[in-house]
């Protein structure tokens, strides 16, 4: 079996396209979207945090909106270093591996 063939085969049981076929369909998301969408919501959630912390100021919010929205962006950045965290690990370790 030439390597062509293997690909073809490992694309069907994917349910993607054939390589050599025309345009690929669209691929499941990977984890550069993931990361991407944590860190979307991250600045989201900052974003919003500090919108009630603005109405809050202006007395248009109550203090405890104030503090779930703070609350919410903290965790939402502690999830997105904690990814960080392990992706740098992750890269340490595949760096000590031998060739």
């Amino acid at each position: 079996m030439d390597a062509l063939t293997a690909l073809r085969a490992y694309s069907a049981a994917q349910g993607s396209a054939s390589p050599t076929s025309g345009p690929q369909e669209a691929a499941a998301p990977g984890f550069d979207d993931m990361l991407a969408g944590f860190i979307g919501q991250a600045g989201e959630a900052t974003r919003a945090a500090e919108t009630q912390m603005a109405a809050h100021s202006a007395g248009q919010t109550d203090l405890v909106n104030v503090v779930t929205a703070i609350a919410s962006a903290e965790a939402s950045l502690e999830t997105v270093v904690a990814v960080r965290d392990q992706v740098i690990s992750a890269y340490q370790e595949i760096m000590r591996m031998p060739i």
